[in-house]
């Protein structure tokens, strides 16, 4: 089956296999395992940060993170559809003790105006405090689509000003970084924190990392214990992230390329709706509007020729390329949708 289903579908590969059966292993709660020390080293050199510290999840680092960097009653401001305000089942309220301040912005980029409002309304004994602004790289709802340098920076510094700090959602900051063409760690250097995934396009397993400062990583540390995801012979998990980050970045640029042709596709069918400057990198939303087919009974019939994909509701689909959707994969899905929808 062609899975386009989701980034987090993918399969290690044989010499990725090889890497985690070979790994190097020891205690990591003791931090003694060569394996994920190595792993944390690179992530942080890659990143430009001091440190980083593995996680098991995008999820559990984004909390970590959250965790690390603020105090019960704060604010948390982000995009309103950000992955860590509709996705992560509110942990930042339940366990941070935070409420949520979710802004508008197009293509995930928060309004600045707006944002340096809320940052700088005069100080009130009645008024919460921002503790953390967060935002989102690759921004998954809002179709894969990437911030730059600037716009972070932007945000970064409107934070800083009023006492705030920046946490970055990187689940697929590389992605942003191929896409755009400048290095991870110049997109996330004014950012006090920030996350990205190993188990989505990098195509390894399992696994997430946090990267920031020392002693705030420190801190995510003792908090990743506290919930519980300290774990013992973690190489196993890292070796396969090492393989990811040396062998399967630069490819991501072929995931673009097939995102692009599946949606130029789409873009040209019959009843269809896509907005193509949202396909930046692997991510494709689209919408149904047709009297003959509702998005489910489109990915009925897609399954007809080997290609998995789910709806969200009778009319919206995403789909996600990734490692293990070749050149011909891409080929097919072109011809079964230009078949289907025209």
């Amino acid at each position: 089956m062609i899975d386009l289903r989701s980034d987090t579908k993918t399969l290690p590969s044989d010499a990725m296999r090889v890497a985690i059966a070979n790994a190097e292993l020891g205690d990591d709660v003791a931090g003694e395992d060569p394996t994920v020390n190595e792993l944390e080293r690179e992530c942080a050199t890659l990143l430009g940060k001091e440190a980083a510290c593995l996680v098991t999840s995008g999820t559990q680092g984004n909390l970590t993170a959250v965790y690390a960097q603020t105090r019960p009653g704060g604010e948390l401001v982000c995009h309103e559809a950000a992955h860590i305000y509709s996705y992560e089942r509110g942990g930042f309220a339940a366990v941070c003790g935070l409420l949520a301040r979710p802004l508008p912005g197009k293509h995930g980029a928060l309004d600045l105006d707006q944002l340096c409002s809320l940052l700088g309304r005069r100080p009130d004994i009645h008024y919460q405090r921002v503790s953390l602004v967060c935002l989102e790289n690759t921004h998954n709802a809002c179709g894969g689509t990437c911030l730059n340098a600037e716009q972070i920076g932007a945000v970064a510094d409107a934070a800083h000003e009023h006492g705030a700090r920046l946490h970055i959602d990187g689940a697929r900051i590389f992605n942003a970084q191929v896409a755009l063409e400048v290095p991870a760690a110049e997109l996330v250097a004014k950012a006090d924190t920030v996350t990205f995934c190993f188990s989505k396009s990098l195509g390894a397993p399992v696994g997430s990392v946090v990267c920031g400062p020392a002693d705030t990583i420190e801190r995510v540390r003792e908090a990743r214990k506290l919930f519980g995801g300290a774990l013992r012979q973690a190489g196993i998990i890292a070796a396969g992230a090492l393989y990811a980050l040396q062998h399967n970045i630069e490819r991501l640029a072929e995931d673009h390329a097939h995102a692009r042709q599946i949606a130029e596709v789409l873009a040209a069918s019959p009843g269809i709706n896509i907005d193509l400057e949202t396909v930046q990198t692997n991510i494709i939303y689209f919408a149904v509007h047709r009297d003959d087919l509702t998005a489910p009974r489109l990915c009925e019939r897609l399954a007809e020729y080997g290609i998995r994909a789910s709806a969200r509701d009778d009319h919206n689909i995403r789909f996600v390329t990734h490692l293990d959707i070749s050149d011909a994969d891409t080929e097919l899905v072109c011809q079964a949708l230009q078949q289907l929808l025209t």
